[in-house]
């Protein structure tokens, strides 16, 4: 009887539990979508349109092909200023008005830039840069990431001269520095960007 009786307390016990702390569903765990930012995908097809980089008000946001998932782009709604860049192209501006919780595609479309000169003659230049999907900008235009620019058998070739070389990345202080080099002359930049503050990632908005 003690037994039967001790058995009949758990159960009352576990069904009082159960009353006051109701268990958590699966569908009770999972969290709205965000209904506040808007999401814009970009839409590139061929090699250059997918490492072109990709600029949102001005800040550097990352390039095409990884712009997706956990690097998606997440905007507060509104117009934003959207640029497209790929070296030996024009730019691709546009704005984009993008709506809470909707989600907008932009496709990427480059045309050749026929103003575009290449020198014959070139210096190497080296980079060694975390992170290594940062901008890099050589005399205010866009050269490519730091990726395609460090490791065997990767450099960038500039002309012979005076350059003004910019590393940028949304969330991060941008990284500028002057160079002068001379023809066929091989050299190294290394830097590790800081990260600035919660100002420096904003009005481009990135899920982490």
């Amino acid at each position: 009887m003690k037994i039967a009786s001790s058995f009949r307390n758990v159960a009352l016990l576990a069904s009082f539990l159960l009353t006051i702390f109701p268990p958590i569903s699966r569908a009770q765990d999972q969290r709205p979508a965000n209904k506040v930012l808007g999401r814009v995908d970009f839409m590139g097809h061929t090699k250059l349109e997918k490492t072109a980089g990709v600029w949102v008000d001005g800040q550097y946001v990352g390039y095409v092909d990884e712009l997706k998932n956990d690097k998606e782009v997440l905007l507060l709604p509104g117009k934003h200023q959207l640029s497209i860049r790929q070296t030996g192209y024009m730019d691709q501006d546009q704005d984009v008005e993008v709506s809470p919780g909707g989600a907008t595609q932009v496709a990427v479309a480059l045309q050749a830039n026929p103003k575009a000169e290449f020198s014959a003659v070139n210096a190497q230049v080296k980079l060694s840069v975390t992170p290594d999907r940062a901008a890099v900008m050589v005399d205010g235009k866009f050269a490519g990431i730091v990726h395609d620019f460090g490791g065997v058998g990767r450099s960038m070739l500039v002309a012979p001269g005076k350059h003004h070389v910019v590393i940028d990345l949304v969330g991060y202080q941008p990284f500028e520095t002057d160079i002068d080099v001379q023809a066929n002359q091989k050299m190294t930049i290394k830097t590790d960007l800081v990260q600035g503050s919660v100002s420096d990632t904003a009005p481009a908005l990135k899920k982490k």
